[in-house]
């Protein structure tokens, strides 16, 4: 049965979600409240006001409207009674199945994809961002365009259908298929710029770090503390979506580069992944990973898990990484301390209140072979690469003595242990 749309007449206010979820065969009841918590989360990230959830528990979902036909009915009712002008689903919904579901409901439904993807299309500020977050839109949208029926007339009127490619949704696939090719050859040019700057920084010798972690681990936080900036932090989900990267001072003056990333989340939509490949190459192009974890989130162990299934999609699987334990002042001290045990080499720090940042300022220092060692290195200054060589020891050295004969510079310096095997491989 077909129900009327609601219209409670609050144009312009915040949109009333009801949420719903599936305790399939092997999904526990607690792990499905869990997820809807966090489904919660993401609506309200997205601008919306919680009025239902509901779960039901069911041994696998109906092909043709996910939930059965007597909860579907149910549901119907009650957001009726709340006033719901959306409902959203943490799976993701087949075209029959959203198509089958607005019917029933008479208000717009969407699933967890949807969400996730109008997040990043609010968050979205520089045009990398917007071009990404419009082509995981389209590449989202494009095998959907069957069965999708009334929802391409109503983009741009909620959450959901907002976003930088919402006047091209109406077209039709041909031309749909052409904005993603022009995204992708965009993207393409962007990725390629990322690599030249890349190339640069390798250059100039400082290794590069990356902070990954799932949303909301307070990420951002670390990196101001550890670069001394002040990049926008927020609890919301997905505040940063571009790639900062700033120069990190570590123990003993040394030096690094570090780069925050883009938040991670359980079932991060694949067409997400693929249109921020040229992002995510940073985290497969690091020294270093520095794996940032809410150690105060009963769901730790879940984010741990959805991030490394990230860091495989993106083949950053080798990259060496540092487990760091966030947000250790939220938690009691013989928490922190089992923690630590379950995970030998990892650090546990409170960004905010600088706890621990020294330790895992050496930390970083040590796996990255910052650690110092004293050599007398040679140079000829009629040698244009002896020159550059010798800047670059002057530079992130500690100078002891030196001694010129002729043209022949004899420098001993402390030097850490990495740049030390660049020099002898480069000819120092």
């Amino acid at each position: 049965m077909t129900r009327g749309r609601v219209d409670t007449g609050r144009r312009g206010a915040r949109e009333r979600a009801a949420l719903v979820g599936l305790a399939a065969r092997r999904t526990r009841r607690d792990d499905a409240e869990r997820s809807i918590e966090e489904l919660a989360g993401l609506a309200h990230a997205a601008g919306a006001d919680v009025v239902l959830r509901v779960v039901q528990e069911r041994a696998r979902p109906e092909p043709a409207t996910f939930l059965g036909a007597g909860k579907v009915a149910a549901l119907g009712v009650a957001c009726d009674e709340t006033e719901a002008d959306l409902v959203v689903f943490d799976n993701e919904l087949s075209p029959a199945q959203l198509r089958n579901l607005e019917q029933a409901f008479g208000r717009r439904v969407i699933d967890r994809t949807q969400l996730i993807l109008d997040i990043f299309a609010k968050r979205a500020r520089t045009r990398e961002g917007k071009l990404q977050v419009e082509l995981a839109q389209l590449e989202y949208l494009l095998p959907r365009l069957v069965g999708f029926g009334t929802m391409l007339s109503r983009l741009g009127g909620g959450i959901g259908t907002r976003g930088p490619g919402e006047t091209k949704l109406e077209t039709d696939r041909r031309r749909l298929r052409h904005r993603i090719a022009s995204l992708s050859r965009q993207l393409d040019e962007v990725g390629r710029r990322r690599g030249q700057l890349r190339e640069r920084r390798q250059r100039g010798w400082l290794p590069a770090v990356s902070l990954v972690g799932y949303t909301n681990a307070g990420k951002t936080t670390l990196f101001n503390r550890l670069t001394r900036e002040h990049a926008v932090t927020s609890d919301a989900l997905f505040v940063t979506l571009d790639p900062l990267v700033r120069q990190a001072r570590l123990a003993e003056g040394q030096a690094a580069l570090l780069s925050d990333t883009v938040g991670f989340i359980d079932r991060l939509p694949h067409t997400l992944v693929a249109a921020f490949h040229a992002t995510l190459e940073e985290v497969g192009e690091a020294d270093l990973l520095l794996h940032v974890v809410d150690a105060s989130s009963e769901d730790r162990d879940r984010h741990m898990r959805a991030v490394r299934e990230v860091l495989a999609e993106v083949g950053a699987t080798d990259v060496p990484t540092q487990l760091v334990f966030n947000k250790c002042d939220l938690v009691a001290p013989d928490e922190e301390a089992r923690l630590l045990r379950a995970h030998p080499g990892a650090v546990a720090v409170s960004a905010l209140g600088d706890e621990g940042c020294d330790v895992l300022r050496s930390a970083i220092a040590g796996r990255l072979g910052l650690d110092l060692r004293r050599v007398v290195l040679e140079f000829d200054r009629r040698d244009h690469g002896d020159r550059a060589r010798m800047a670059h020891v002057v530079r992130l050295g500690r100078i002891v003595g030196q001694q010129a004969r002729g043209d022949r510079v004899a420098i001993e310096v402390d030097l850490p242990r990495r740049f030390l095997a660049q020099l002898t491989a480069s000819g120092g």
